[in-house]
């Protein structure tokens, strides 16, 4: 069988993130151990066609919508995430510390693949 890519990961990981909540570009590198928040940017990016890759629920560490320029219209990432009930202010999300998730939260035997 073959290793998942790193973006694969990435993509895992992100589907992950339950409704309602948001995680970082840095905490899904810091929990996969490899690459950078950039690196998970990147992959991210390149998410569009990937089945339910749901790229809107990560944000940069401030709880801003720094990706939101990748996204076919610069408002689509906003919609998305309000259309999951998670309130956008200004490009950022106003309660972003209730509503961050870590994928640490998966547990110890959560395994990638």
């Amino acid at each position: 069988m073959k290793e998942p890519s790193y973006y694969e990961l990435v993509y895992t990981v992100t589907r992950h993130i339950p409704p309602g909540r948001v995680s970082t570009y840095g905490a899904i590198a810091d929990f996969l151990a490899l690459g950078s928040a950039r690196m998970v940017g990147w992959a991210l990016n390149k998410s569009f066609g990937q089945d339910n890759v749901p790229a809107q629920r990560v944000v940069n560490r401030k709880g801003e919508l720094s990706g939101r320029n990748h996204f076919p219209t610069p408002t689509l990432m906003q919609e998305l995430l309000e259309a999951e009930g998670v309130p956008v202010e200004d490009n950022r999300i106003p309660d972003f510390e209730q509503r961050f998730w870590h994928p640490r939260e998966l547990g110890e035997d959560f395994e990638l693949y």
